[in-house]
């Protein structure tokens, strides 16, 4: 085809560079298109445990990876969901699960028969209705039985949690076979076409020089081609999400690990706990303006469950996004892209739904300027989405015993994020509208665990007999329960099936 691309070059390794690396090395194999990656073994990446959500399974298995063998390979484990704790109030807790509550019957879904049971004081706590939830307390995992698919067994949704290090280098050696060249130096110049600003080529810093037709700026933070060479522009998010630092360690594994993420609100931001099968991942997300490095530091030491394996690792971010995620020539994906902070795991959610999306705008040469807005457009609207959906955890909190968390009972909520929380006050309503990552069930999971709680629900329900409503309902918590009984331990399976 005329004007096809002929070389496609990734600037940056780590997690974001070698999946698009993977992703674009398997569907382009069989053309005259190169591939070619640089990234220097000087430069770390940041390199902790990583927590996903589940459409990382549909990326693994497009790449034709055996779940197994990859489990063993990054040392991952298993994840059912999240787990909250002190984040509407002190000592509440709360598990924000993959997949829904209950099961629907009728038309009308399971979650709002449970708020009209809720109000009239009867029926159990909505996590009780939860199959994901009930798993994680009790430390259970199996993968959905696909065979019997009216089994309350065959819903379980799940994701992983693994060393991110170990994933970048495995999808290394897949995209290798597939093609795909590395070229080992740090990038130290970057050439540009004199009149239409269109990258041409990178230069090393041992003299060699890299061209291409198109850039994946895959970076980091610095977004050397995005920003450093396009000066693409960046919008702060920090008014709506005001933690700007973290600090990251490892630490000795203490005990079987769970099924699920820990996020555990502090006096000044919050820690994370992502248990792998060889040691756990900890990490502490801060604002600077509420306490210092060494103070955060400190708290993140204190509050291990293990001894530390190696030393604190400082990050300084700023959360929000490119201007344009694509501009001219250059495509940003990950860190380069923009930042979320990882209090949902959406980071590499991010990365894929941008290769997701580069496939269906794949360029020719002539870099229809259409093409890049569309994708430019509707990575934007999933940026927003994702960030309104973070800002429902810091705004709908009860707390006010420090400062930061005073400051963050008073941040504006984004019109998105303040019309779904009016809607459920209103009704018991979660309306999804397409350009949502996050499910009705995950919407509804952190409002009601966080203390948003509806004031109404749907009146059809009244329609229905009410206690054939409660029968209904408590069938369902019965059969969650005698499901949950069957699965495995969390450990069990591992050591059945993936063990490192």
């Amino acid at each position: 085809m005329a004007g096809q691309i002929d070389r496609v070059l990734i600037v940056g390794g780590g997690t974001a560079g070698w999946m698009a690396a993977a992703t674009l090395g398997l569907l382009l194999k069989d053309t005259s298109t190169e591939l070619h990656l640089v990234e220097s073994e000087a430069i770390g990446t940041v390199g902790v445990g990583e927590a996903t959500i589940p459409p990382i399974t549909m990326f693994n298995n497009m790449l034709g990876i055996d779940e197994n063998t990859f489990v063993k390979e990054t040392h991952a484990t298993f994840k059912l969901g999240i787990e909250f704790n002190n984040w509407g109030a002190l000592g509440e807790s709360y598990i924000h699960p993959f997949g829904d509550f209950g099961i629907d019957f009728d038309v009308i879904p399971f979650y709002q028969y449970w708020v009209s049971q809720h109000l009239r004081g009867l029926g159990k706590d909505l996590f009780d209705y939860s199959l994901m939830v009930q798993a994680c307390r009790q430390g259970k995992f199996m993968r959905p039985l696909k065979d019997r698919p009216k089994s309350a067994l065959a819903g379980i949704n799940y994701a992983f949690q693994f060393d991110a290090t170990l994933y970048a280098a495995y999808l290394r050696r897949y995209s290798e076979d597939k093609g795909v060249r590395r070229h080992e130096g740090k990038v130290t110049k970057v050439e540009q076409h004199s009149e239409t600003g269109f990258v041409e080529s990178v230069s090393l810093e041992d003299g060699r020089t890299l061209e291409a037709d198109f850039f994946i700026d895959c970076s980091g933070f610095r977004g050397l081609l995005i920003e450093g060479a396009l000066e693409t522009g960046y919008e702060d998010w920090r008014h709506w999400l005001p933690c700007d630092r973290a600090v990251a360690v490892g630490c000795e594994k203490t005990s079987p690990p769970l099924p699920f993420t820990k996020a555990t609100a502090r006096d000044s931001g919050w820690q994370w706990r992502i248990p792998l099968q060889h040691r756990t991942g900890n990490g502490h997300v801060y604002c600077s303006e509420f306490i210092s490095d060494d103070e955060a530091t400190a708290v993140l030491l204190d509050n291990l469950d293990g001894e530390p394996i190696s030393d604190p690792k400082l990050l300084r971010f700023v959360t929000g996004r490119r201007k344009k995620f694509w501009n001219r020539n250059v495509l940003a994906l990950g860190l380069a892209a923009g930042f979320m902070e990882p209090l949902e795991s959406t980071s590499l959610h991010l990365v894929q739904t941008g290769l997701a999306r580069l496939i269906t705008h794949f360029p020719d040469k002539r870099f229809n300027e259409a093409d890049i807005k569309s994708f430019n457009d509707r990575t934007v609207l999933e940026y927003e989405r994702v960030r309104d959906f973070l800002v429902l955890h810091y705004s709908a909190t009860n707390r006010s015993d420090t400062p930061f968390w005073r400051h963050c009972q008073s941040i504006e909520r984004p019109p998105h994020l303040r019309q779904k929380i009016e809607q459920f006050q209103g009704a018991g309503r979660v309306i999804e509208d397409g350009s949502d990552l996050f499910s009705e069930a995950s919407w509804l999971a952190v409002m009601y665990g966080q203390g948003v709680v509806p004031q109404g629900y749907n009146p059809i329900i009244d329609k229905v007999d009410r206690e054939k409503v409660r029968q209904v309902v408590e069938q369902i918590h019965q059969t969650i329960l005698r499901s949950v009984d069957v699965m495995p331990t969390h450990q069990a399976f591992i050591d059945e099936h993936c063990s490192a």
